[in-house]
């Protein structure tokens, strides 16, 4: 509006006015956005149809528009149940043509691990922007070749890491940043869950199952954005307790973090436990979070008193606004792929430091 102004202003100085303000409303429009971005859930499993359609029928600026899955009767259930166009349904070869579909803005990859990277990028290539669920990808070089496809095809790429959209959480991150209760001198993060499953893609090393890939970028996201630190160092022990399932992922992983300044984390995630609480230490005083990130909700106190139990209505809607109004407004997004990139830096030092039985520097 200032430039349409100086513009007017400057044509009316130099006597052609009517003229020049008939030319300025007539040919500088202002850009247009959508009310609501239309999102295109890849992989209809129990995250997209339990947590995230339920969520987008929520969302204030961004809206279920189309899907992507491989499997035909999926296809037509999720079609009469969201009210979807037949034109807005694809499958895993045909759904490039997306490119050509102006009711796609936004292409959310919800598929095992060992999938992201591919479907990120054949993504980002049909110049849709990319929202891709934790964990990022399997190694650190995925990570970079995801980021790289965005950043070439102009388009936003964002990791799904609800918790730094939760105001809980973020309250914790501004307690750091201003010092609230002083310097962190140490985070301890752990987050599993009792597995009962004997045959899912997440107790498969191809497709990138494992505890750590799974649950334990939750603790790792924790400790560094309570630390505001990358670390230095890793040591990591494997365990399980039911070897005839866990035989080619862990079931349970232990690892201590090390920090400059001489600041530690001590970590765990597992498939055989129920374990979900962040503590941070300062040198005046703590807080935690215990659960630190479940559906339901976020709990917590400080050293001090102060209740962390701050509600919102969903995460998930939380998560995907968040991200869809970055889009609108053409802002950074909150949780970048360069995120994801080093919680999986962090995840490939702790198997090493497992297969190597050492501890690994960064």
């Amino acid at each position: 509006m200032n430039s349409r102004r100086k513009f007017i202003k400057h044509a009316l100085a130099t006597g052609v006015g009517a003229l020049a303000t008939q030319f300025a409303f007539a040919n500088i429009i202002l850009p247009q956005t959508k009310s609501k971005l239309g999102v295109a859930l890849m992989g209809l499993g129990y995250y997209s149809t339990d947590l995230l359609a339920p969520a987008l029928q929520l969302t204030q600026h961004c809206e279920l528009k189309g899907i992507i899955t491989g499997t035909p009767t999926k296809a037509e259930q999720w079609k009469k149940k969201f009210n979807l166009a037949d034109k807005n349904i694809y499958n895993y070869q045909n759904f490039d043509s997306i490119a050509n579909n102006s009711d796609i803005d936004v292409i959310y990859v919800v598929l095992p691990p060992s999938m992201h990277a591919a479907y990120t990028i054949r993504a980002a290539r049909t110049g849709k922007h990319v929202w891709c669920e934790k964990p990022m990808a399997i190694t650190v070089t995925e990570c970079q070749q995801m980021i790289e496809a965005c950043k070439q095809n102009k388009v936003k790429l964002s990791i799904g890491y609800r918790m730094q959209h939760e105001p809980n959480t973020q309250q914790i991150i501004k307690y750091r940043k201003d010092l609230t209760y002083g310097k962190v001198h140490k985070a301890d993060a752990a987050a599993g869950y009792y597995d009962g499953r004997t045959d899912h893609w997440k107790q498969k090393k191809n497709m990138g199952g494992g505890a750590t890939y799974d649950m334990g970028v939750y603790p790792i996201n924790a400790v560094r954005y309570s630390t505001g630190l990358e670390p230095i160092a890793v040591t990591a022990k494997q365990s399980t307790n039911r070897p005839h399932i866990y035989k080619e992922v862990d079931e349970t992983m232990e690892f201590d973090l090390e920090f400059p300044g001489g600041v530690t984390a001590h970590c765990e995630t597992s498939f055989g436990k129920n374990i979900n609480n962040l503590l941070v230490t300062c040198e005046k005083g703590w807080y935690k979070l215990s659960p630190f990130q479940s559906y339901s909700g976020i709990d917590g106190i400080t050293s001090d008193g102060k209740k962390l139990n701050a509600s919102i209505p969903n995460q998930q809607a939380r998560q995907m606004d968040n991200d869809a109004l970055s889009i609108k407004q053409n802002n950074d997004v909150l949780v970048p792929g360069e995120e994801g990139l080093k919680d999986i830096r962090v995840v490939e030092a702790i198997y090493r430091s497992v297969s190597e039985s050492k501890r690994i520097t960064f």
